[in-house]
Parts: structure tokens; C-alpha cells; sequence
């Protein structure tokens, strides 16, 4: 059976000048399960502490020298959640009203005639005490509310950590923040973010210990802290460690020698808004991490983009030579021609013409065949894909001869136009006819077709090779999958992703007959 925790009973600090009355007040409480220690000197009594806890000060307010107002303004200094009750034997309104305005929790008119008076005065007022407390917890932790939403949303590291120091700055009234952080490079904490003054000392403690501190130059508490803390010229300190998946850190707050010292309250709002915090920069680092690996397969995207495009130019590169060989050997017999002396100036600008239409058509070919390598050219147009289609069997043609494989177009007058990226659908195109180019070794025919469709445009590449069989259709779109021998398994997978980026499909349509069937769609209008 496990024990009961065992509470350290309350702490009351009687101080009155009059010694019966003070040793009363100790018996009285002592008996009823306080833990009373009773003074008689009010400067003696506000050293006292500066040293120990209390949570309740029952003081006389009439004495020589310091009287109890004064005690108190001490007492709130050194400990601000202290409880007072004050006693007095002249129960004027005066001294009530100027008692409520310190703050007090509560009034006890001496000579109380029963034990059972000072025993309720106390509870009382501890009770008065935690309810102003409790208020102005809840008071100062409603704004928490709407720095966590804050927080949460933002999910760049670097910003919400000058977010969280910024919050801490406000929040706590304090001139000095920081949140540092483990760093397995360089053995040690570094500051990843702070403003005003940073407290390096405590940093290995509270990591050490996994507790949280606070620490008040004006005391009570460890002495050695207090020095350390006056050292850095600092009145008062707060630090909470946290410790979380794939890293560890510490939040410190702090304030001058002339700023009131950190109280309970303050410390449970730093908790609070330490483990909120926390639990942001734990977001924003999986934000960070998925924006990486994003940045990553947008990179791996790309180097696969540009690799099958190379690929592609190797196996087109006899009707690359073609396409350009053609109009150069045109140029030149045009210009041999014009350059007979017995030509006609006519017959010489006609020459000349159908020269310079040769050349034309060299350029725009050059031209696509640039655009087509360069990786970086992503600009989004509208496309005739109509044109496009044209161009690339005409580009591909010469190695579809030597195969025996009839190209049939089938293409309506008008295509609608999409939006798309011109070399990247070109590479698509170039792909889908260059993988029925593969299946079909001894020859066959390709059909192309091209129509409107609902939203779109729609292109079919219909062969009559073996097809694929109906086990391996669910992985051909997969990376480096290919059902031909020798093949990188790269084209597909390059098409279905440049397709899918343009908002469009690419599926292998079953049950076609023979050979295989690749349906295209690409929507109209702009790109979203």
C-alpha cells in the first residue's frame, strides 16, 4: 500500500513588539497544526524573509520604530504571494481602509477573547489569499490563450522562436528572455534566440536536474544562486527545461535588480507557456523536416526528369540527325542553285525563298530541341498539342520507318489549348510513342488519336505490340519497373509525374485488344 504524501504544514510569521502577545499567537497556532515562528523585532523579521518561506505574515500594526504597514511593504517585496493578516487593538475605520489598501487579506482586533478567533482570522485569510491568487491567475492566463494560437501557427523555426521570446518579454514583464538549446556538434547549449541579457550559469543545473527554478536576488531560497544571480546583475530568474524527441532545451526569463522579484503565479504562467512552446517548436521542426524533404524529392523529381530526357535524346538521336540534316542539305542545294550566273532573278528569289523557309524550319527545331534539354525551362503557356503531336512523329518517324511501324495521327482541325509546360509534354509524347517503338521489334502500327474532352484534351496511344500483361498493369507508373528487357523503368513514371503536375491523368486503359492503349488527359485553361 503506498504512503500518503506528506505536506509540510503552514508557515505564519508573527511579528508584534509585545512578547506575550507574540508567544500567544505561536502556542495558539502551533496547537492548531501551524508551523508558527514568532518575532518581536519587525527589522529582525523582515531579514528573517529574506531567508525562509512563509504564506502568512499576522502583524501588529502599531510598533516603535517600523510599524506594520512598512513590514508589509517588505514582506510583499521579498514574497509576493505571502498572505497578511494584520492585528491591531484600535479598530478605527482608518486603519481598516488603509489596511485594505495594502492588500491585506485580513483584520483581527485585539484582545481576541477566544483561541478559536486567531485560528479562523488565519484561515481566513489564507483562504481570502488563494482566491485572489486563483483570480489573478486565471486573469493573467486567458491572453495564453491567443499566444499559443499564435504560436502554433507559425511553423518556421527561426520566426517562432523570436515569437516565444517576445511572448516570455510580455507575458512576464520581464527585460530578459532567451531560449537555448542543445547543440551535439559543439557539446553545449546555444542560444537560438534571446533579447536583454542571457543566463548561461543555471543552464546545466536545470538540464541536470529536469526541474524547473526560480531564483529572487531578494531571497528566500539558495544563497549561492542568490550570489550567482546578483553577479550577473539580475533581481530575479526563472528557467524551465524541456525535453522532447531529437532535441533538448532550456527557457529562461529574467528581470533588473529594480524590477519586482518573480512570483508562484509567474512561475506557473512560464510553465505554461514553456510547454506550449515547446510543443510548437516540436511542429515546426516536423514543418521544417517535411518542407526538406519536399525540397528533396523536388530535386530527385527534376535529376529523374533531366536523366530520362537524356535517355530519351540517345535513342532519338539518328532522327535528331535526320531532322536537322534535311533542311541543311536543302539550304545548301538552294543556294548552289541561286548561285548559277544563268538563273533568272526570279527563279534566283524563288531559290532563295525556299532557302530561307528551310532555314525557319531548322531554327524552330533547334529551338525545341533547347527547350526540350533545358532543365529549367518550366514555363507555362498555352499549347497546341495538336502541333506538338505532329512535330514529335514527325521528329520520330525516321526510326518508326526502320522498324516497319505505321504512325497513324488521327487529330480533328482544332484542338482547344491547355496550359502546360511545351518541352515537358513534348517529353511525354516523346516517351509514350518511343515505349510502343520498344514493344513492337518486328513492326506493327501506332495509332495517335486526339479529341476534345469534357474539361480537356484527350490523346490515345493505341498499339498493337504484346501489351501488358494484367499482373504487372498496377506497377508500370511505379520508378524503375519496366516489363521490356533492358529498359530503365524511368519513362512512365517520368510521364505520370509531369502529367500529374499539370493536373491531368495518365492511366494504361485494359481491355483494349490487342497491344497496349495510354490514355493523356490534359485540362483546359490555366494551370491552378
Amino acid at each position: 500500500m503506498a504512503a500518503g504524501l506528506i505536506m509540510d504544514p503552514i508557515s505564519v510569521l508573527v511579528v508584534d513588539d509585545e512578547p506575550g502577545i507574540a508567544l500567544l499567537c505561536k502556542r495558539l497556532l502551533s496547537r492548531a497544526g501551524y508551523s508558527a515562528t514568532a518575532m518581536t523585532n519587525p527589522r529582525e523579521a523582515v531579514e528573517w524573509l529574506k531567508q525562509n518561506k512563509a504564506d502568512l505574515l499576522l502583524v501588529d500594526i502599531r510598533m516603535p520604530d517600523v510599524d506594520g504597514f512598512e513590514v508589509i511593504t517588505h514582506a510583499r517585496r521579498l514574497q509576493p504571494d505571502l498572505a497578511i493578516l494584520v492585528m491591531t487593538g484600535f479598530g478605527t475605520v482608518e486603519t481598516a481602509i488603509h489596511a485594505l489598501r495594502q492588500g491585506v487579506d485580513g483584520l483581527l482586533l485585539k484582545p481576541f477573547e477566544k483561541s478559536a478567533e486567531l485560528v479562523d482570522a488565519v484561515k481566513q485569510a489564507l483562504m481570502d489569499s488563494q482566491q485572489k491568487r486563483d483570480a489573478a491567475r486565471i486573469y493573467a492566463l486567458r491572453p495564453l490563450f491567443e499566444v499559443t494560437e499564435s504560436l502554433f501557427s507559425e511553423t518556421r523555426s527561426g520566426s517562432l522562436l523570436e515569437l516565444i521570446v517576445n511572448a516570455i518579454l510580455g507575458h512576464l514583464r520581464c527585460a530578459h528572455a532567451a531560449y537555448y538549446q542543445y547543440s551535439s556538434d559543439e557539446g553545449r547549449f546555444v542560444p537560438l534566440a534571446s533579447q536583454g541579457k542571457m543566463l548561461a550559469d543555471f543552464i546545466i543545473q536545470v538540464d541536470a536536474t529536469g526541474a524547473p527554478i526560480m531564483v529572487n536576488a531578494s531571497g528566500p531560497g539558495d544563497a549561492n544562486a542568490q550570489a550567482r544571480l546578483n553577479k550577473a546583475q539580475l533581481g530575479a530568474a526563472m528557467l524551465v527545461p524541456i525535453v522532447r524527441q531529437g532535441f533538448r532545451g532550456v527557457f529562461f526569463a529574467g528581470r533588473n535588480l529594480n524590477e519586482p522579484p518573480f512570483s508562484e503565479a509567474d512561475m506557473e504562467m512560464f510553465l505554461i507557456l514553456s510547454r506550449q512552446a515547446a510543443a510548437a517548436i516540436e511542429n515546426a521542426r516536423l514543418y521544417d523536416e517535411q518542407r526538406a524533404y519536399v525540397r528533396k524529392i523536388e530535386e530527385s523529381q527534376n535529376a529523374l526528369l533531366q536523366a530520362e530526357k537524356m535517355a530519351a535524346a540517345g535513342r532519338l538521336s539518328a532522327s535528331i540527325a535526320h531532322e536537322v540534316n534535311n533542311p541543311l542539305q536543302s539550304v545548301q542545294n538552294c543556294l548552289h542553285l541561286a548561285g548559277r550566273e544563268d538563273l533568272p532573278a526570279e527563279k534566283r528569289k524563288e531559290y532563295f525563298d525556299m532557302a530561307r523557309v528551310e532555314l525557319e524550319r531548322l531554327s524552330l527545331t533547334v529551338q525545341r530541341m533547347l527547350d526540350f534539354y533545358r532543365p529549367g525551362a518550366v514555363q507555362s503557356q498555352l499549347v497546341d498539342l495538336g502541333e506538338l503531336l505532329s512535330y514529335v512523329v514527325n521528329l520520330t518517324q525516321k526510326q518508326m520507318d526502320e522498324r516497319d511501324i505505321r504512325v497513324k495521327l488521327e487529330l480533328p482541325a482544332v484542338l482547344p489549348p491547355v496550359q502546360a509546360v511545351s518541352s515537358q509534354i513534348q517529353q511525354v509524347f516523346i516517351n509514350m510513342i518511343l515505349n510502343s517503338f520498344d514493344a513492337m521489334p518486328d513492326g506493327g502500327s501506332l495509332r495517335i488519336a486526339g479529341r476534345a474532352a469534357r474539361g480537356g484534351v484527350e490523346i490515345l496511344f493505341q498499339d498493337t505490340g504484346p501489351g501488358v500483361p494484367r499482373e504487372k498493369q498496377s506497377n508500370i507508373f511505379e520508378p524503375f519497373f519496366s516489363t521490356k528487357e533492358g529498359g530503365t523503368g524511368l519513362g512512365l513514371t517520368v510521364s505520370y509525374n509531369i502529367i500529374s503536375a499539370h493536373g491531368g491523368t495518365l492511366e494504361l486503359l485494359p481491355d483494349q485488344g490487342k497491344g497496349a492503349t495510354f490514355r493523356v488527359f490534359l485540362p483546359t485553361g490555366e494551370k491552378q
